[in-house]
C-alpha cells in the first residue's frame, strides 16, 4: 500500500464541504461558495458557483452538481462554467443525488425534494415531506430515490406522486441504499444506525458508537458496510439476512474518531480520515494499515476515491486538501 507518486496538496481559505471525482478531475465544494476544479494533468479552475456557501456536491454528467445555501442548484462544467438548475428564494439547497444508472438528479430543500429526470430535463414540481429532508439515495436502477427525515424514510418511485414511508421513531440525518437494493440504512441522531430489510420492512439498529456516524458506504459488493463513528472503522456484515446477530469488524487505527470513510472502488481496501486530520488506508483481509496523511490542525472532511481507484482525494475542515497519487503502487 505504498504510495507511487507525490501527492498534491491545496490550501483554501474555507470548510471542504464536499468532494466528488470525475474521470481526469477532482471538485472540491468549499465553505465560502466557491468549487475548486483540479484536473489530473496540473490545471485549477474555480468556479464561482454559490453567493454563500457550497453545501453538497456530486459528480453530475461529464461535470459536477453543486447545491448551496443561496438556494441554487448549478451545473459545473469541466472548464468551471456554471449553469443555474433551480432557483429556490429563502431555502438552502443541502442534499443531492444522481444515479450513475438513469442519469437522474434529485436535490433537497427543507421539505421539498426536485427531481431532474435527465440531463437537460426542467425540474419536476415538487414532492413534499411533513418534515425537512436531511439525506438522499437512489437505488441502484436510479428508479426510485430515498428519502431521510425525522421518524423515518420514504421511497419515492421517480414517476410517481405516493411515498412508501418506512418508518422509526427519531431524527435520521442521512440514507444510504445498498448496492443490491436489498436494504436501506440510514444515521441517527444518536450516534446509532437504523436500517431496514426491503423484502420485510425487519428493523435493523446497529448502537454503541462514540460519536455521530456521518459517512458509510458499502464494499465487497454490498456483502460489507464500512462506517464512520468510532475510534476504528466498523465494519457489518451484510451477506444473507442482513447483520443482525452477527459481529462487526472493526479495522485501521485506533484512537482517533474516525470522521469520513471511502471503500476503494475496486479493491477490499477502505481508506478512512480522522479527527485528528490523518488519513489511513487499510486493507481488510489482514487489517495491515498505513497512514498516508500525517495528523494535522482539523478533521477530515471528505474523502473520495478517483472511479478507477488509482487516486484519493480529501478535503478537511480548515481548507487543507490534496489528491494521493497510487498509480503503479503495489499491494
Amino acid at each position: 500500500m505504498s504510495q507511487a507518486a507525490p501527492a498534491r496538496f491545496l490550501a483554501n481559505d474555507a470548510y471542504v464541504t464536499g468532494l466528488a471525482y470525475a474521470p481526469g478531475v477532482a471538485a472540491f465544494a468549499l465553505g465560502d461558495g466557491t468549487v475548486k476544479l483540479v484536473a489530473d494533468d496540473g490545471g485549477e479552475t474555480v468556479a464561482a458557483a454559490h453567493d454563500g456557501a457550497a453545501l453538497c456536491l456530486a459528480v453530475y454528467g461529464d461535470g459536477f452538481v453543486s447545491g448551496g445555501d443561496d438556494g441554487r442548484l448549478v451545473r459545473i462544467g469541466r472548464d468551471g462554467s456554471v449553469t443555474e438548475l433551480l432557483k429556490l428564494r429563502g431555502k438552502f439547497i443541502e442534499h443531492v443525488a444522481v444515479s450513475p444508472a438513469s442519469g437522474a438528479l434529485v436535490c433537497a430543500a427543507g421539505r421539498d425534494i426536485f427531481i431532474i429526470a435527465k440531463p437537460g430535463a426542467a425540474p419536476a414540481e415538487p414532492l413534499s415531506h411533513r418534515t425537512s429532508v436531511t439525506g438522499l439515495a437512489f437505488d441502484p436502477k436510479g428508479k426510485r430515490i430515498a428519502c431521510a427525515h425525522y421518524n423515518g424514510v420514504s421511497l419515492w418511485w421517480l414517476a410517481s406522486e405516493t411515498a412508501t414511508l418506512l418508518d422509526w421513531k427519531g431524527s435520521h440525518v442521512g440514507v444510504w441504499w445498498h448496492p443490491g437494493g436489498d436494504f436501506v440504512m440510514t444515521a441517527m441522531q444518536e450516534n446509532a444506525l437504523h436500517g431496514w430489510r426491503l423484502s420485510d420492512k425487519q428493523h435493523m439498529r446497529m448502537a454503541g458508537y462514540p460519536a455521530k456516524t456521518k459517512s458509510m458506504a458499502w464494499f465487497s459488493k454490498g456483502k460489507w458496510l464500512a462506517t464512520a463513528g468510532s475510534e476504528a472503522v466498523i465494519c457489518w456484515p451484510f451477506d444473507g439476512k442482513g447483520p443482525m446477530g452477527k459481529s462487526a469488524r472493526e479495522i485501521g487505527p485506533q484512537g482517533s474518531i474516525c470522521t469520513v470513510v471511502a471503500p476503494h472502488p475496486n479493491r477490499d481496501l477502505i481508506a478512512s480520515g480522522h479527527a485528528d486530520g490523518s488519513v489511513w488506508l487499510t486493507r481488510f483481509e489482514d487489517d495491515k494499515a498505513a497512514c498516508v496523511r500525517a495528523p494535522a490542525a482539523t478533521p477530515v472532511s471528505a474523502l473520495t476515491w478517483r472511479p478507477d481507484g488509482n487516486r484519493l482525494a480529501f478535503g478537511c475542515e480548515d481548507g487543507a486538501a490534496g489528491i494521493l497519487n497510487f498509480e503503479g503502487a503495489a499491494g
